[in-house]
């Protein structure tokens, strides 16, 4: 009689082990293939990702209870389209850069099985995110969803294997597991076969990942400050700001946290917010939001994430009038004895007064020290001398201005690299401080050639002041041919087919025959490509 796993955490760990046998398997072919097969195949799940981005939405907000639909679709839509247009034309297979200075030939190398966590406040845009660069690379992905979010993350991981495998990517490249435990996940992280973490969610869980000791790429929290200098314009910041905090009713990581006004606009600021929709808690509403706000344990209270305000207030025992767009509570400090200054993942703004710029700067430290070290903060102003100090002054590696700081920080209203993983770097117990995007899944080889000669041709030694290094008109000549024999190598390698295709056997020569080997390619035609390729090393 077979053994039977009853246990739901045996399975998950057993579960975890297959996903990444098979996402093993498909990555030593996948590894292979060519720029322009790697290119089909990522178009192909962008398009089918983005097809599906309400879909994936609805089921989304069905399973979690967390956001809006409508702009879960956006988070969808962008996790695709603005991703596969920004990594579209990087090369990530073969040679990828050649200095001709230096004589280094750079070499793009896959990383391998990646493991990927994901969260529950963007599970589908997250995941086709990652499925998206994952594919560009060359690497295999296996994610573990929240266990509040498997179903929407399982079906955002099968319309791109699906979508790839059509465009000939081979089956089981990218996974989900479904039977989702801590102890699976461990399973997952820690295995021999997975060569990188890919981490977004709490700065805890950043710090969880990293101690694995595993190649990691982790990304926290943000508790984003947004200042508001008195050469701003007044209206604009406040419609960013109040749509930042609504957008998915707060659950970007990079959505703005408290606002930090300057004290000559002060009135004015409040009156734009109240004039759309915000509502300013008195101090006793202020006291019953700050009990909900956070778990006995400290964290983040999960019945209030990604809730609309009117729900919030009532939760807290207070009424609020249902279209109010935020909460804003006044406080004077920072830090565990003032609760609503933590990130909140919700629509909930703190709201500091400070006498100028110098001030406002200080105040945006102490918010970003508790618990956004690192992340991101915006600044709202039209004096350009202020905006390059708080550029250089704050610890936070995307300083954003003018411009709404949650969609800002991902990419969607600016230049930086569309990501849905934004690295806070050291500050924020990291290894990255950019947005991580698919030039960081990439390995580099690089072949070098001597420049400057210890022995001269017939094995002397030469005096170094007497070697002279390459001319341009070598190296350029030199360059070419490089390039084009390590180009036709990969082309020969990548010529296995997709795993589940009709394989036909290898011909068996007859005595005296001719050998075969790979593709059509005769023992005579390899021992030619390797004479050529050695007439063309430099000489020493």
């Amino acid at each position: 009689m077979p053994f039977e796993l009853k246990d739901k955490d045996l399975i998950s760990i057993q579960q975890a082990r297959e996903l990444i046998a098979k996402a093993k398997d498909a990555f030593l072919e996948y590894k292979n293939y060519p720029q322009e097969q790697v290119d089909k195949i990522v178009k192909a799940m962008f398009e089918a990702g983005y097809e599906a981005s309400e879909r994936l939405a609805k089921l989304a907000v069905e399973e979690t209870g967390i956001g809006k639909w409508e702009d879960k679709k956006l988070k969808n839509e962008f996790a695709t389209k603005f991703t596969y247009e920004s990594i579209k034309d990087l090369k990530t297979v073969g040679v990828i850069n050649y200095d001709k200075s230096k004589r280094v030939v750079e070499i793009a190398e896959p990383m391998g099985v990646i493991a990927a966590l994901i969260p529950t406040t963007n599970p589908t845009s997250t995941a086709m995110f990652k499925a998206l660069i994952s594919a560009k690379t060359r690497n295999a992905l296996v994610v573990s969803p929240h266990p509040r979010a498997v179903k929407c993350t399982y079906e955002a991981i099968q319309v791109m294997q699906t979508a790839a495998e059509r465009a000939g990517a081979p089956r089981n490249l990218f996974q989900c597991l479904t039977e989702v435990t801590i102890e699976g996940t461990m399973e997952l992280l820690k295995h021999r076969d997975v060569s990188l973490i890919l981490a977004t969610g709490s700065t805890q869980m950043v710090k969880m990942v990293y101690s694995i000791g595993k190649p990691a790429y982790g990304v926290g929290s943000g508790n984003v400050p947004a200042f508001i200098e008195r050469t701003a314009n007044i209206k604009k910041a406040v419609a960013d700001i109040i749509f930042g905090k609504t957008f998915d009713y707060g659950t970007l990581c990079s959505a703005e946290n408290a606002v930090v006004c300057d004290s000559p606009i002060r009135e004015q600021v409040i009156y734009e917010f109240k004039k759309r929709g915000a509502y300013f808690c008195n101090p006793d509403e202020k006291a019953k939001l700050e009990k909900i706000i956070l778990t006995p344990q400290g964290g983040i209270n999960p019945e209030i994430v990604g809730k609309p305000a009117a729900y919030i207030a009532q939760k807290a025992g207070f009424s609020v009038p249902e279209q109010t767009t935020v909460l804003i509570a006044e406080l004077e400090g920072v830090g565990k004895q003032y609760p609503l200054s933590v990130e909140k993942l919700s629509p909930i703004l703190a709201f500091y007064t400070v006498d100028g710029w110098r001030e406002g700067c200080h105040k945006c430290i102490e918010l970003l020290e508790f618990g956004g070290l690192g992340h991101t903060m915006v600044i709202h102003s039209s004096d350009p001398d202020i905006i390059t100090k708080f550029a250089l002054e704050k610890p936070a590696f995307r300083v954003l201005v003018n411009t709404v700081a949650a969609l800002g920080a991902v990419g969607y209203t600016t230049g930086l690299d569309p990501s849905m993983t934004l690295g806070p770097g050291t500050l924020g117990h990291s290894i990255i401080s950019e947005n991580v995007t698919a030039k960081h899944l990439i390995q580099i080889k690089r072949l070098a050639y001597e420049l400057l000669p210890i022995h001269d041709i017939e094995g002397n030694k030469v005096q170094v002041q007497d070697s002279k290094r390459f001319s341009s008109q070598t190296l350029k000549m030199e360059a070419k041919s490089i390039i084009e024999e390590i180009e036709e190598r990969i082309r020969l390698k990548a010529g296995n087919p997709p795993v589940g295709s009709e394989q036909k056997p290898y011909p068996m020569p007859s005595h005296g025959a001719e050998k075969i080997y790979g593709t059509g390619i005769t023992e005579e035609q390899i021992e030619k490509i390797i004479k050529e390729f050695q007439s063309q090393l430099p000489n020493k």
